[in-house]
């Protein structure tokens, strides 16, 4: 088994084909998403492929070491993840080919007008083992 991370974009990716922002969505609308997300979730967990997920808030902030006896350093000239990244969930399954095949069906969470967001999520496997590095 892998581990892949399904993750869930506010911007930054390609448009979806129901590209209406969250925020614009009716409190039903929402609620739909949220409960395809989790009924996704739990046939996931009687498979045991589900590892964990998440939503995210939009708020945070960058986080720096500041050097010795300083308060460290918070945001920068840096895209912001608060701005791209929604939330995430990690699987683990047989192949690369089952990650994309839940990614596929994962990206088509009901949006507004109950239709199918059809979005684009980034799919990225875990390190099995970290990396060695040669010098």
């Amino acid at each position: 088994m892998a581990k892949y991370l399904l993750l869930k974009h506010y911007s930054g990716a390609p448009a979806a084909v129901n590209n209406v922002p969250m925020d614009q969505w009716t409190p039903a609308e929402i609620s739909a998403h949220v409960q395809y997300m989790q009924d996704f979730a739990d046939r996931l967990t009687k498979t045991g492929e589900y590892v964990d997920g998440q939503a995210l808030a939009p708020e945070g902030l960058w986080v720096q070491y500041g050097g010795e006896g300083r308060p460290p350093v918070t945001d920068g000239p840096f895209a912001e993840t608060k701005d791209l990244i929604a939330g995430w969930m990690v699987i683990d399954v047989d192949s690369q080919e089952r990650a994309i095949e839940l990614a596929g069906e994962l990206s088509a969470a009901p949006g507004a007008g109950g239709k199918p967001i059809h979005e684009w999520l980034e799919v990225r496997p875990f390190y099995g083992v970290p990396p060695t590095v040669t010098e």
